[in-house]
């Protein structure tokens, strides 16, 4: 899987997640072509930039290269002065702290790490516990410019569903994989943008938890790229044709954004946090995501003013 590289996951081919990787023929329509490779991905910014995802927050190691890993702010506690930000355990792997790294809002606001909780059941291996690659980092100060407090989904019918990620990640298309020719580092450092994918896979969690770093532990989300064609099966049993004009997979630097569904009601809720992903992001190549609602009352416990929702 890929996700620093690309995104993190729970297979041997895993590595960690970006954002994004689009159809060919998306991608042509908006403009991309040989020697215009960046040009093409103006439809997934737009959707990025809707107002639903304005609770996407950059990380930065240096304070001034962005986007290294993403998180999404969950809310404030207005007492304490402190602000709560979903995103990957595996963005503080290596004795990483929450204070390494400067937080920037969607509005611009920069903030400063406090300290981070990591979910105790993620041991460090994409091989086994994709689905536990979770971390809450609490910030110092409020986020007064992120949109309205998101909602958490607890519900519990994610399969087949449209689920829409976004990050700030490396790009490419679904036949060059992830590519740093379709990614213009200097306009588009601060652009994040967002795919779709069918959720055809749903790996429920393992009980009890099982020992070994090798041993799955399910609990995630799978998304897989198919061609306009229809000519890759799907290896999951669902369509093999893409689930609208916007699908795509995660790319290189995305690890910890996150991944929404839309309620029957019209309202958003987070439903996965980008994880990891297989091969180099191709078409035929899955993303993967930590399943949100089996982690909620983890989530609620290190954040109680989290917003749950279920459908």
């Amino acid at each position: 899987m890929r996700l620093t590289a690309v995104l993190l996951l729970a297979v041997s081919l895993a590595s960690p997640a970006g954002a994004v990787i689009v159809l060919d023929s998306t991608w042509a329509a908006e403009g991309g072509k040989p020697g215009a490779e960046a040009a093409g991905f103006g439809a997934h910014i737009a959707l990025a930039n809707e107002p639903q995802f304005d609770a996407l927050i950059s990380f930065s190691s240096d304070g001034d290269t962005w986007g290294e890993c993403s998180g999404t702010w969950i809310g404030n506690d207005a007492q304490k002065d402190v602000a709560y930000v979903l995103t990957a355990a595996h963005c503080f792997e290596a004795s990483t702290k929450a204070t390494m790294y400067a937080y920037r809002t969607q509005g611009g606001t920069v903030l400063t790490g406090i300290d981070t909780v990591i979910h105790p059941d993620w041991n460090g291996s994409f091989d086994a516990r994709t689905g536990y690659d979770l971390a809450i980092v609490r910030l110092k100060g409020r986020v007064t410019d992120g949109g309205p407090q998101p909602a958490i989904y607890a519900g519990r019918h994610e399969k087949n569903r449209v689920l829409t990620f976004v990050g700030f990640g490396d790009r490419g298309t679904g036949s060059s994989g992830d590519d740093d020719a379709y990614y213009d580092a200097s306009s588009q450092r601060e652009e994040k943008a967002a795919a779709q994918g069918r959720i055809d896979q749903l790996v429920e969690a393992v009980t009890p938890l099982p020992k070994g770093r090798k041993k799955d532990a399910g609990n995630y989300l799978g998304v897989f790229l198919p061609k306009e064609d229809a000519s890759i099966p799907n290896p999951y049993g669902g369509p093999a044709t893409p689930v609208s004009r916007l699908a795509g997979l995660l790319g290189s630097g995305d690890s910890g954004g996150s991944a929404w569904l839309q309620l029957g009601d019209g309202r958003w809720a987070i439903a996965g946090v980008n994880s990891n992903g297989s091969g180099d992001a191709n078409y035929g190549d899955t993303s993967w995501f930590v399943r949100v609602s089996t982690n909620a009352e983890w989530i609620a416990s290190v954040f109680p003013d989290a917003i749950l929702v279920a459908d």
